[in-house]
């Protein structure tokens, strides 16, 4: 598996190898060791998400409140998704830039951002299946996010499916009355970077 590091820091890209012949394919999806070793310490599962989305759906930016906060290793097994990492840590070197990273069902390549930063995605097909291996469960309370089209982001998001079709961006009603980014900043929303990397250095 080849771990590549992401511009921002706490993101990373993970390839396959994948082994393929004419009855089908084989890879080994997620190592535990090479996640630990690259994150620097265990990685607990603690839920498994799975969701399905025609192309032009949008979903995110999507962030945990820290501490716990929620680290992902994302994947998409079936159809294609451009999947955006974004820093929206206060303080961060990077902070407001992001990253972004094709998963698709041919290269089956993996994302892994750590707790305290932003995650959202673009369907590029019909019936693109993703899924997300998390490290703590669902809290209604204290997930948050920041609108995907907000300007001051600019996120450079496609305008064409795998298939060469426009896009027409559809965004849940939460996702879409979500604040930019200055104003989720401004109202305390955003974790502060200094405190994501105390509480990553004691994991």
């Amino acid at each position: 598996m080849k771990v590549r590091p992401l511009s921002i820091d706490g993101a990373w890209e993970f390839t396959p190898v994948l082994h393929g012949d004419a009855r089908g394919l084989f890879t080994e999806a997620f190592k535990a060791d090479v996640l630990g070793e690259t994150i620097g310490h265990r990685f607990d599962l603690a839920q498994v998400n799975l969701s399905v989305s025609a192309a032009g759906v949008l979903r995110g930016v999507h962030f945990a409140d820290v501490p716990p906060g929620q680290a992902k290793y994302v994947t998409c097994p079936s159809g294609a998704i451009l999947d955006v990492i974004v820093d929206i840590r206060v303080g961060s070197p990077t902070f407001g830039t992001y990253d972004t990273v094709l998963l698709d069902d041919v290269d089956r390549r993996t994302v892994y951002l750590s707790e305290g930063l932003g995650h959202a995605f673009l369907s590029l097909a019909d019936g693109s299946t993703v899924t997300y291996l998390c490290s703590t469960g669902y809290n209604p309370g204290a997930e948050h996010g920041i609108n995907p089209l907000d300007e001051e982001l600019g996120i450079e998001w496609p305008t064409r499916g795998r298939d060469g079709s426009t896009l027409s961006y559809e965004l849940s009603a939460k996702d879409t009355a979500a604040p930019g980014l200055s104003e989720a900043a401004g109202s305390g929303l955003l974790p502060r970077y200094d405190e994501v990397t105390e509480y990553l250095t004691g994991l």
